[in-house]
């Protein structure tokens, strides 16, 4: 971006932010950068179970980023500002890339078509949401 953030963009940046200092986020965070080491879905499925602590650690990281991501993508967080100084997300999505590549490969043999709807589905959704905003 070649513009400065704006006030609000600003303020919602600090207000992510002190939500990642949340303590029960931070302990998820620091037991997921120790623990959540996954190649397939049954890696993740034996780590980070879903119903198990673990498993709520792992989706408290993993929906926290997926929210600060999504205000991102609709422009409501300044991207520069965003990309200095919120690296983790990009450990977390190498930590997840696998298993999430795999369960594409998963999902085609039971659903083919699935991933593709989804994506298509997500695409369509994108502008109807920024008309909102």
């Amino acid at each position: 971006m070649a513009t400065k953030p704006t006030h609000e963009q600003a303020q919602l940046h600090l207000q992510v932010y002190e939500q990642r200092r949340e303590a029960r986020l931070r302990q998820a965070r620091d037991w997921f950068f120790k623990n959540y080491f996954v190649e397939n879905f049954d890696d993740s499925m034996r780590i980070a179970a879903p119903g198990t602590e673990n498993g709520t650690h792992a989706m408290m990281v993993l929906s926290y980023w997926e929210q600060a991501c999504a205000l991102l993508d609709y422009g409501l967080l300044h991207e520069d500002l965003f990309f200095e100084t919120s690296g983790e997300f990009f450990g977390v999505w190498e930590l997840a890339k696998e298993a999430a590549q795999r369960y594409e490969a998963w999902s085609e043999t039971r659903s083919p078509g699935h991933i593709a709807a989804m994506r298509e589905f997500m695409k369509q959704m994108r502008p109807q949401v920024a008309k909102a905003a």
